[in-house]
């Protein structure tokens, strides 16, 4: 085997269904550099744990277990995997995802060595739902490549990154995201700190699918769900625009966050929970009083719950 240039990291849960064909699609690659695998598996109550333990077996080389008596959590699990790995470059894959294009880790690090002052790759992805739909993403024509679009929107699925190892060393003694429990995902923070200290690029091809599951932290059917994940995410937008843009955005990221909260609970939520909502984001931002859409969502709430009341014959 040739010396580990990249450590792939892997976090799995209860992916019995789904671990084995991520971790072909990592056997599967073709590089001109060693490559580890290591398994972060969190105490699963499923078959996740045997089914790892086979690949280790017949890849004692390449693949790399790493468990515990006693589930740890998604954050603890992604840290001591990362503290593990031995590569130049960290690639991250959770367990129920995969790769699609078999020079995937090639061209990402080929791109990495030729740029020295690139911090992380990323490449378009296949998002496939349960039923069998596919989108690509991001959607826009271009990947984006700049802070503050990074800021507006994360364009980056972690199943498609490779990314500096001692940037991402330096990203958890500078940040230290353990002291940030409100925030619901270790993605975003860590690629923005990329974006504020380095150059990110992109490759403009599929090369991995994430799959949307219906009770995923980012794809919750639960609508309070939805929404504190979603305003975990702005926040975290939000302590980076003040530390790293001057918090240029800061009126624009609060009416996103204000707006999508609305539109979500114009659909699922009660009356109440709209107007508490409503009442709570002008309170710690007064310009969002102005905002004509909150109450346009409004008045669609109050007509559609009106036209669905059962009427008396």
């Amino acid at each position: 085997m040739h010396e580990v240039v990249l450590s792939v990291i892997m976090t799995t849960y209860n992916h019995e269904r789904y671990i084995a064909e991520a971790i072909e699609s990592v056997l599967r690659q073709q590089t001109s550099f060693g490559v580890e695998i290591i398994v972060g598996e969190d105490c699963s109550t499923d078959r996740t744990l045997a089914i790892v333990q086979d690949y280790e077996r017949i890849y004692p080389d390449c693949i790399r277990i790493i468990t515990s008596s006693e589930n740890v959590g998604w954050r603890k699990n992604y840290r001591r995997c990362i503290a593990a790995a031995r590569g130049k470059y960290i690639a991250l894959l959770d367990g129920d995802d995969y790769f699609i294009h078999r020079k995937k880790l090639q061209m990402q690090v080929e791109l990495l060595d030729e740029n020295p002052d690139v911090g992380m790759c990323y490449t378009r992805s296949e998002r496939r739902d349960e039923e069998g739909g596919m989108t690509l993403y991001p959607e826009s024509e271009e990947c984006p490549t700049t802070f503050e679009a990074m800021l507006r929107r994360n364009p980056a699925e972690n199943c498609t990154v490779v990314a500096r190892r001692e940037l991402v060393e330096q990203y958890y003694a500078e940040v230290r995201p353990d002291e940030h429990p409100e925030w619901l995902t270790d993605d975003l923070p860590m690629w923005l700190w990329f974006a504020a200290k380095s150059r990110y690029m992109a490759i403009d091809c599929p090369t991995a699918v994430h799959r949307v599951l219906k009770h995923s932290v980012s794809h919750d059917e639960d609508y309070r769900r939805r929404i504190a994940f979603v305003d975990s995410l702005t926040d975290i937008s939000l302590w980076y625009d003040e530390r790293y843009n001057n918090s240029k955005l800061s009126d624009e990221l609060r009416l996103t966050k204000h707006n999508t909260a609305l539109w979500v609970l114009s659909y699922n939520g009660s009356v109440g929970e709209y107007l508490t909502r409503w009442r709570r984001d002008i309170k710690e931002h007064r310009p969002l009083i102005k905002n004509i859409a909150s109450y346009g969502l409004f008045a669609k709430k109050i007509f559609w719950r009106m036209w669905r009341k059962p009427r008396r014959r």
